[in-house]
């Protein structure tokens, strides 16, 4: 990471484009699936043989996602090209480069899941790597941004106050929202959201009898979601009490504890409207965000601990030692 970038105002905006249009692309696909029109076009790539077929009913919101997604590819492979021309730094290149690679096999993964009539597996996976995808295309958009490539706030805080820890408890909060967005994939593509048809009970029980899988999906889903909460707010305490005068990581923090709670009442929203299209779309799309927004905080952290003079230092220490 040695490699010294200048900042490019056009290549940073147009990251930020790709990456708002890759969210839309995100809740799109989240219409597809709470409004049950996977199926509302049988074939693929065209659309009733068409490339334009009549946008009535479900036609709309598969065909419409099929449209968004089209044109976030060639956003993304045009954004892939300008990186390559002009960016220095090689793990950026390598970055752009597997912002391609995922949306080429998103493509293949949602024509599989026409061709192959919705397999739960597949419906899964596509759900997944949309959001590995567009935490590339975010990713991009931040380490071309001035604040990242100035090194903005340069206050570092000593090592003792767990410099170190922060980008690993970080880290670890993401994976933890990642996982259980992949849980939550689950619940919806298994038609589990019902399962459990009170909140924040199960079947007027705290812990129901497992009697089936969908029941099994949505107490793992209830539980992720306490585990990540609990893990925001052990980062959130962590940033306030070392590293408090650092905006750019208290900002991320503070988003994601309220995302966090915005999270909690969509969820219990989902289940007391049974499934109503519109707080379930608004749940993938936070669950989207949270995952973002740590992920941002995550690598600043990780760029605020490889600034700092006293963590360098004292790795060198160590590695000498």
């Amino acid at each position: 990471m040695g490699e010294i970038a200048a900042y490019n105002a056009w290549l940073h905006r147009y990251a930020i484009l790709t990456s708002s249009c890759t969210f839309l692309l995100v809740i799109s696909g989240g219409l597809v699936t709470s409004t049950g029109s996977g199926l509302a076009v049988p074939d693929w790539p065209l659309s009733y043989g068409m490339f334009f077929p009549p946008m009535v009913g479900g036609i709309l919101y598969e065909h419409g996602h099929r449209m968004i997604a089209g044109t976030v590819g060639i956003m993304t492979m045009l954004l892939s090209l300008w990186v390559w021309r002009s960016e220095p730094r090689r793990w950026v290149r390598r970055l752009a480069a597997a912002a391609v690679l995922a949306i080429l096999i998103q493509a293949g993964l949602g024509g599989l899941t026409v061709i192959f009539l919705l397999p739960t597996a597949v419906s899964v996976t596509h759900a997944g790597l949309a959001m590995g995808f567009f935490s590339i295309t975010c990713a991009l958009a931040l380490v071309t941004s001035p604040s990242w490539l100035g090194n903005v706030d340069r206050e570092h805080p000593a090592a003792s106050t767990g410099s170190v820890s922060l980008p690993r408890l970080a880290a670890t909060t993401t994976l933890v929202i990642y996982a259980q967005i992949l849980i939550g994939a689950m619940v919806r593509h298994t038609g589990s959201g019902l399962a459990c048809p009170d909140f924040p009970l199960c079947h007027g029980q705290v812990i129901p009898p497992i009697d089936s899988i969908g029941v099994a999906l949505q107490l793992m889903h209830r539980l992720g979601a306490i585990t990540a909460a609990f893990m925001v707010i052990w980062v959130y305490r962590l940033v306030l009490s070392g590293y408090g005068t650092i905006s750019a990581l208290v900002v991320p923090a503070t988003i994601a504890l309220t995302l966090v709670a915005i999270q909690l009442l969509l969820g219990a929203l989902t289940v007391w409207n049974t499934l109503a299209v519109e707080p379930t779309t608004a749940h993938v799309g936070g669950g989207a965000l949270l995952l973002i927004t740590m992920l941002t905080l995550t690598l600043r952290a990780y760029q605020k601990y490889l600034c700092n003079p006293a963590t360098t230092a004292g790795t060198k220490q160590e590695a000498v030692a």
